[in-house]
C-alpha cells in the first residue's frame, strides 16, 4: 500500500516563516483535509507536496523515497490544481481537456465533462465562461489521466451547490479505487473518513529557522 507522508517540515515564504515541525501520512484511499486562517500556509503546503518548491527542513516521501529524488516520476502521479483557472480562451471546453490530456496515455474526455455537468458547453470557447464554469472545466482536468494523488487548492470557489456536490462524488469515486487526496476547502464537502489538519497547529519562528 502506498503512502505519501511529510516529516518535521519548515516552510519559509518571502523571507518569512510560515510553518514548522509538520508531519502528515496519506495512505491509499485517504483524505487530508487542510484548515487554518488565511497566511497560515495551506497554500505554501500544497505546493511542497506537489514538488513545485522544497522545504525549507523536513522531508517529504513517497513509500520512503523523497520525492527530490525522482521529480518525473512525482509529477506524473500528482494532479494538482491550484487558486486559478488556467483555461485558454481561443479553445473550446472539450479542446482545453484535450491540451491537458495530451501527455496521458489514454482520457475520456466525455466523461470528465459529464462528472462536473459541463457535456453542453463542449463547443464553447473558454472566453465566454463564468468563473463557476470555468472551475468546472479546470476540476475536469483531474479526471483525464489517472494519477494517484490529487492536490487540490480551495477548488470549491466559485462553485454553486450542485457542483459541490459533483466535486464530493468525484473525490469519493477516486478514494474508492485507491486514489489519495489533500485538499483546502473552507466549504463543507462531506469526505468521510477525511483527516484534518490545521495548519495554525504549527507555527514557525524565525530563530527556529535551518
Amino acid at each position: 500500500m502506498s503512502i505519501f507522508s511529510g516529516e518535521s517540515l519548515f516552510c519559509i515564504r518571502a523571507a518569512r516563516p510560515v510553518f514548522g515541525g509538520l508531519d502528515f501520512a496519506l495512505r491509499e484511499g485517504g483524505a487530508l483535509v487542510l484548515t487554518g486562517p488565511n497566511g497560515s500556509g495551506k497554500s505554501s503546503l500544497l505546493r511542497l507536496m506537489a514538488g513545485l518548491s522544497p522545504p525549507a527542513a523536513g522531508r517529504l516521501s513517497w513509500d520512503g523515497e523523497d520525492i527530490a529524488d525522482d521529480r518525473q516520476g512525482h509529477n506524473e502521479r500528482i494532479r494538482y490544481l491550484g487558486h486559478l483557472d488556467p483555461v485558454k480562451p481561443v479553445l473550446s471546453v472539450a479542446e482545453n481537456l484535450s491540451f491537458w490530456a495530451a501527455a496521458a496515455e489514454e482520457s475520456d474526455i466525455p466523461a470528465a465533462l459529464a462528472a462536473f455537468g459541463i457535456g453542453p458547453l463542449a463547443d464553447v470557447p473558454g472566453r465566454y465562461l463564468s468563473a463557476g464554469q470555468k472551475r468546472r472545466v479546470n476540476l475536469a482536468r483531474i479526471l483525464v489521466r489517472i494519477s494517484p494523488l490529487w492536490l487540490l487548492d480551495e477548488p470549491t470557489t466559485a462553485l454553486d451547490k450542485d457542483a459541490v456536490g459533483m466535486l464530493a462524488d468525484v473525490i469519493a469515486a477516486h478514494r474508492a479505487h485507491g486514489g489519495m487526496v489533500a485538499l483546502s476547502t473552507h466549504a463543507e464537502l462531506g469526505i468521510p473518513g477525511a483527516a484534518s489538519l490545521d495548519l495554525s497547529d504549527f507555527p514557525a519562528f524565525m530563530e527556529d529557522a535551518p
